[in-house]
This record gives C-alpha cells, sequence and structure tokens, in this order.
C-alpha cells in the first residue's frame, strides 16, 4: 500500500445529486406536519424594552406559542449563551457579559431575537410577528472601535471586552529604538457577511422523551453539547443530524440562539417544529466577519533584514461575545503573526470593543487572513519605502529550509517549508518578468495596472484527534463513518476515494456516513482546514485495526502462520496458500462463518502536530482611472499543501477561498448608520462578487511534504482567502502609488477608488 492518496482528480461522485435537485438540506427533510417558528427581532441598535404586548399574537389564527426569555427560563433554561474570554494582559479575564438566547429587557443591535412565534404555517407566523408590539426608550448608540462612547454591558465600563498581548514588548521596543529603518502602517480590515449559499435553519422534534435536532452546521458533537447543557437534558435524550449544507465558512461552526429556542418549542408542542432564515434575516443575525483595525510596525537592519515586528489591533466584537470571538483575532491571529519571516522579537496587542452592532465571529480563516493581510500589507510598504523589490525583500527574510522545524516567536512549530523555492515558481507562473510591459501597453491606452503580491502561511487545525469506522455490510459495500461535516467541499468523494487507496475497497462500494450523533459517537467537525489531514489519518488507523483483526482469522483459512499474512497489492496473501481474499472477500467469508465481530472496525487517531500551508498568489490588477473601476486580470496561486489526495478539490478549495478574497478586496463591506441601522441588509446593497469579477485562476502545486501526519499532507480549505486578500490590495496599492495615493484600503469599489484619485489630483495642485 501506499502511505498516502495516489493524488487522482477523482471527480465529485456528490455533485449529480447537488445538480440535479436532489440535495438533502435540512429544509427539504423536515417532517411533515411540522409548524413554523419565526422571530420577532429588535428594529433599533440600543434600548431598553419599556413593554412587549404579545397578546394580539397569541391569539392569531394558527400561533402555538409564543415564546419570550421568561419563558425560557421558567421552562429551566440556560439561557445564556457561551462565549470564548480571553486573559487580559493584567491577567484579569476579558469580559463575559450575558447573551441571553432572546433579549432580557434590552436590546443591544438590530436583529436581535426577542420574541419566537411559532405557527401552522409560515404566512401565520409572520402576520402574529407583525401584530407584537414593542415599546423601546432609546439609548445612545456606539458603532466606534475606541474606549467609552454608550456603555453596553456594565461587565464592560469602557465596552473594552479584552485587552490581550503576546510576545516581549520591552525587547521588541528595544529592537525599534536600534533599528536602522522603521515602517509603520494604519490598515483596515473591512467587516463582511458571509452570506452562505444556504440560509441558518434548523428543525426539531420530540417523541418518547427524546430530542431530535438537525441544523445545518459544521458539526453534530459540539451542538448536542449545548443542546443537553443548555435544556438540561441527558446525553442520551438527544440527537442531533446535520444532513447537507450548503456552505459554512466558521458561520455555521457555532451555536445560535434560535436552535435551542426551537428545541424548546418542539418539547413543549410534542410536535416538530423548523426555521429557515430569509437573506435579510441572515445578514442580520448571522455572525458577521473581519472588522479590525491595525497598526503595524516593521524595524530593519541596514541590510533590510526584519529585527522586530508589532501589531496593535483594534477588533469589533459586535453587541456580544460570539462563541469563539475573542480567540479569533487574539490566539488564531497570533498563530502566523511573523508569518514566513525569521523574526524572533514580535508584539501583538489586541483590545476588542463591544459595539451596537451584530457579533463578529469566525469566517473562513478565522484570524489567520487577518494576519496575513496586516503583514504582508507593511511588508509591501517597507518595500516601496525601503526602495527595494518587493520579491527581494521577502526573500531576504525568509525562514531558510535548513532552519526546519522552526519554532516562531509566538510559539507555533513549523515543521517543513521551501519559501524561496514557492516564490520563484510564483514568479514564473505569473510571468513577473513580463509585468512592467503590460503596464506599459495599458498606459497608452489610459490604464493603470498594479502588481500585487502575498506569501502567506497558514495555522491548520482544531481538534487534533478524529475517528472512523467501516462497516462491512451483507450486499458487498461498506460504510465509512466520520466525524467531520461537508459543506460542500467534496468529503463523499475524497474520504472514498482515499480508503479505496488505503484499502483495496472500490470508492463507488463505499458509502461515507456523516452528521449522525446516534451514528457516530464522536467528532471533531469541520473547520481550520482540518477536514481531510484528519479525517485521513483515522482512516489509516482504522485500515490498520481491520487489517489487525483480519489477519489471524484468514491464518486460520489458510493453514499458516498469523506472521506468514501479508495485506500486499489489496490483496492478503501467504506464502503456499492459494487464497488471496481482498477485504470485502474476506468480510463475505467472515459473514458466513458467522463472525459478526470482523465485519465491523474503529479507531481514533490523534495528529502529532499542525501543518502549515503556504503559498505566493500574485495578482494583476486594471483601473479605469475615469471611472475608478478596478478589474482583476490575473491571478496566479502556487501553494505547498504537501501531498495532494485529490488535486482536482484542492484546485477548487483555492478558486472558491480566491472568490471570497477577491469579493472582501473590492466589493463586499459591511455599513451602519450613526443608529445602527445596517445598510447594507439585501443584495442591491451588498455586493457580491459576481463571474465576471473573478479571472481564471491559474494554480500550481508545489508540494514539500508535512512531517506533521503520515500523509504528508498540509490542509487547504482556508488557504486561497488567507493569501487573496493582501494581494489584491497591493496590486491596488501598486497602481495608485505613481497617482500619489499613500493610503488604500479594501473595499476598492469605484467610487472609492475614483476619489482617491481625485483627493491626490487635489492635493498636489
Amino acid at each position: 500500500m501506499e502511505k498516502f492518496g495516489k493524488s487522482q482528480p477523482v471527480k465529485r461522485v456528490e455533485d449529480t445529486r447537488f445538480l440535479t435537485g436532489h440535495g438533502q438540506y435540512v429544509d427539504d427533510i423536515t417532517p411533515v406536519g411540522a409548524l413554523f417558528a419565526a422571530y420577532f427581532r429588535s428594529s433599533v441598535a440600543h434600548a431598553d424594552i419599556t413593554s412587549l404586548d404579545l397578546d394580539a399574537a397569541k391569539s392569531a389564527d394558527g400561533v402555538h406559542l409564543v415564546v419570550t426569555l421568561e419563558d425560557l427560563e421558567a421552562a429551566g433554561l440556560k439561557v445564556a449563551m457561551d462565549g470564548t474570554q480571553m486573559q487580559n494582559r493584567d491577567g484579569t479575564k476579558g469580559a463575559g457579559p450575558e447573551r441571553p438566547m432572546l433579549a432580557r429587557n434590552r436590546v443591544r443591535f438590530v436583529g436581535e431575537p426577542v420574541a419566537m412565534v411559532v405557527a401552522e404555517t409560515p404566512e401565520q407566523a409572520r402576520d402574529a410577528i407583525e401584530m407584537i408590539l414593542m415599546e423601546t426608550e432609546d439609548l445612545p448608540v456606539k458603532t466606534d472601535l475606541a474606549v467609552g462612547g454608550p456603555v453596553l454591558h456594565p461587565e464592560a465600563p469602557d465596552n473594552m471586552a479584552f485587552d490581550w498581548g503576546l510576545g516581549d514588548e520591552a525587547a521588541t521596543e528595544e529592537a525599534f529604538q536600534d533599528a536602522a529603518q522603521t515602517v509603520s502602517l494604519s490598515i483596515h480590515d473591512n467587516r463582511v457577511i458571509v452570506n452562505s449559499i444556504e440560509p441558518r435553519g434548523c428543525y426539531a422534534e420530540w417523541a418518547k422523551d427524546r430530542l431530535h435536532l438537525s441544523y445545518g452546521g459544521q458539526g453534530v458533537w459540539g451542538m448536542k453539547a449545548q443542546i443537553v447543557d443548555k435544556l438540561g437534558l441527558e446525553p442520551e435524550q438527544v440527537r442531533v443530524t446535520t444532513t447537507d449544507v450548503g456552505g459554512g465558512f466558521g458561520m455555521k461552526a457555532m451555536p445560535y440562539p434560535e436552535y435551542f429556542s426551537v428545541a424548546h418549542a418542539a418539547r413543549v408542542l410534542g410536535r416538530p417544529v423548523r426555521w429557515m432564515s430569509d437573506r435579510t434575516e441572515a445578514m442580520l443575525s448571522d455572525n458577521h466577519g473581519r472588522d479590525l483595525t491595525s497598526v503595524a510596525e516593521l524595524a530593519f537592519d541596514a541590510d533590510h533584514r526584519i529585527t522586530a515586528y508589532r501589531v496593535k489591533t483594534l477588533c469589533n466584537m459586535g453587541a456580544y461575545n460570539s462563541h469563539f470571538a475573542q480567540a479569533i483575532q487574539t490566539q488564531l491571529f497570533s498563530r502566523v503573526l511573523m508569518g514566513v519571516y525569521d523574526v524572533q522579537t514580535t508584539w501583538l496587542q489586541v483590545e476588542g470593543y463591544y459595539t451596537n452592532t451584530t457579533q463578529v465571529d469566525a469566517y473562513r480563516g478565522a484570524g489567520r487572513p487577518e494576519a496575513i493581510y496586516v503583514l504582508e500589507r507593511v511588508m509591501d510598504r517597507a518595500a516601496r519605502e525601503l526602495g527595494i523589490d518587493p520579491w527581494e525583500l521577502r526573500r531576504r527574510n525568509f525562514i531558510k529550509p535548513e532552519s526546519f522545524p522552526y519554532l516562531t516567536a509566538t510559539g507555533e512549530t513549523y515543521d517543513v517549508g521551501d519559501f524561496d523555492m514557492i516564490l520563484n515558481r510564483g514568479a514564473e507562473e505569473s510571468d513577473a518578468q513580463g509585468f512592467e510591459a503590460r503596464r506599459a501597453s495599458d498606459a497608452k491606452r489610459g490604464l493603470l495596472r498594479g502588481q500585487g503580491l502575498c506569501y502567506y502561511i497558514e495555522s491548520i487545525l482544531g481538534d487534533a484527534s478524529e475517528g472512523a469506522k467501516v462497516e462491512f455490510h451483507e450486499d458487498g459495500n461498506a460504510s465509512l463513518y466520520v466525524g467531520t461535516q461537508s459543506n460542500g467541499q467534496g468529503h463523499e468523494t475524497v474520504y472514498a476515494q482515499f480508503l479505496a487507496d488505503q484499502s483495496g475497497i472500490p470508492a463507488d462500494r463505499i458509502t461515507v456516513v456523516q452528521g449522525d450523533s446516534d451514528r457516530i459517537a464522536q467528532g471533531g467537525g469541520t473547520g481550520g482546514s482540518r477536514s481531510v489531514t484528519t479525517q485521513s489519518n483515522a482512516a489509516l488507523a482504522t485500515v490498520d485495526v481491520i487489517i489487525a483483526a483480519f489477519t489471524p482469522y484468514l491464518a486460520d483459512k489458510m493453514g499458516v502462520e498469523e506472521s506468514d499474512v501479508s495485506f500486499d497489492d489489496e490483496t492478503f496473501r501467504a506464502p503456499g496458500s492459494n487464497l488471496t481474499p481482498t477485504l470485502l472477500e474476506a468480510a463475505e467469508i467472515a459473514r458466513a462463518d458467522g463472525r459478526q465481530d470482523l465485519l465491523t472496525h474503529e479507531a481514533r487517531a490523534t495528529l502529532p502536530g499542525r501543518s502549515f500551508p503556504n503559498g505566493a498568489h500574485v495578482a494583476e490588477i486594471v483601473i479605469d482611472p475615469e471611472t475608478g473601476i478596478v478589474t482583476v486580470d490575473r491571478y496566479t496561486v502556487v501553494d505547498d499543501f504537501g501531498n495532494l489526495i485529490n488535486p482536482m478539490l484542492a484546485e477548487g478549495q483555492v478558486h472558491g477561498g480566491v472568490a471570497q478574497g477577491i469579493g472582501q478586496a473590492l466589493s463586499e463591506h459591511v455599513v451602519y448608520d450613526e443608529e445602527g441601522q445596517l445598510l447594507t441588509a439585501t443584495f442591491m446593497d451588498y455586493a457580491l462578487p459576481r463571474a465576471a469579477d473573478v479571472p481564471m485562476i491559474e494554480f500550481t502545486s508545489q508540494p514539500v511534504p508535512s512531517t506533521a501526519n503520515p500523509m504528508g499532507m498540509k490542509g487547504c480549505g482556508e488557504a486561497g482567502t488567507v493569501g487573496a486578500l493582501a494581494a489584491i490590495a497591493n496590486a491596488v496599492q501598486d497602481a495608485l502609488w505613481e497617482q500619489g495615493v499613500r493610503q488604500a484600503d479594501m473595499p476598492f469599489t469605484p467610487l472609492k477608488v475614483w476619489e482617491l484619485m481625485q483627493d491626490d489630483i487635489i492635493a498636489a495642485e
């Protein structure tokens, strides 16, 4: 057997189901007769609730139940949502104000759920929502990232959620004092709405003293633990399932208030209850992404080598702590703080602030795109101010191949890397030498062309452990039970392909089973680019268990010693025996002998360390000065993902990630007014990238196999977004630099780019 997958670009088997309308999303599989839930949400950003009149809603046609926070508490629910609290620099804990499942006496953002209505039809539920009368006393609204202002929570008197630091502040300051040159840049990373193609939704049913919650998420086991805790149930009383999911991107990785209130309603009514968000509701209530402002500083010696790096970041938490939020711009940001550069003197300080806006949490990359964006923007600025080629500045500061394994200043151990080789390949594939000729050609037509480089590194992994189970069936097929959850990445294809490579079971005879806490006892879900790496590692361990279990049984059948039996070329063999069964044939023999114990096998495995995908993104953009329109003309990616199991799926992940990065860089932008009203709550106002906005993306794999797992893999799910933001932004800044523009922040909308050029023309005059 090979130690890792055969790297064949197998087409996705699940696509036929999806493209022919046979996907099984949560709203497709709701039990017949389920009632419909709808939420009355706050229309103001900050106010005390002085009265809440529910009488008309309760007596409305078709209404079965109206629920407030008081009802949840009366039923014994723990109504406070969980949220990470980081340790402050002074050793205290970050703020942990209550985030109730439904509003308690006060609302703090537009879209906050206040009450739930359950009715026979969605129309009746929505009509009843309109009958709820809430009177409020408006409070001052805070939307800025700064200490002070209107207080949202008594637990955070200055609205500061946390003040976190990592590194050696004194040594970093000393290095800056001794530096030959320093460079500083203020960088804004704009807020975005995730906008998965399938909005959030769920249904719950209560039968025989047992709750079943089905929801569109990124793993069922964390949700099961939350349901058990919040509703006060025993683990055996709860089943959580997830079927097909139309995109998660981190936004669906955490619990939301709706899931608990829907579960409560199903238990109270004894009937299934369903809820599906509409698009504007999703824009108001789904966790947003990014929204931080950083000041990044680099210190250099006389040879343009970095001697120190420090970052001061202010990040927006929204109105409450979301599940992982305090960890995103602190712990996860810090994992790749210094990127691929050999620098040991660093200081990162992050302050989080509460504002009267929707919560911010994990979004594709979760802290790592933000960190690389900051670093690669200031690296590009440094190249300009120091008068050195941006490619050369990076090469000069790369961690050298002989330095691995490399312990970073923030405590991560990079296992392997050859960044110079990847960058050189990026220059070759992007035709970097031909850029100036392309720029000159555009200039003759009155257009501005810019080139942007980003060298990123990603830190994968959530839970390092994962399990797998293989079950052989009477019809000659097999099931592979996994602890991750596909959100559209192609897991059914790649898991079956990998198991087939390792076991000899034909891939078309393997069914991948996921997303059911009754059928799979434990799992880490999907997030952090962990899925294929951890799940393949578990599959390897399970194959070893299968072979170990069948070997003594088949030795007896063959009439040989156990030590004589081997598993080679996808069959069992032994010298002197004509019996050469495949695994499926061995299972058939065992079934005939009544050996049920040989028909199901499982194992758990833990990865010894993280892997670190890395690569070079090279973007070329063209700006029309008359309109400010930015067009991405060329986009090249050279990635080190280690060994690839399925190159086609890896490339698809890169394309999707780059598209999300292009969207944020060029058009996506969340806007709140001074009253905390979301002005970008429809697709008329919030501009997702269109097909015409994304060029053909040239993808090249240049693997340096990881030593952190037996497959030599490095996760690829988030890498495209991690590299895309700075590549696009640096390209736009490059095009605008000769026009006198020195500060250019995302999103680069036509109006913003046009105004930047006008401002600098006026300033020059």
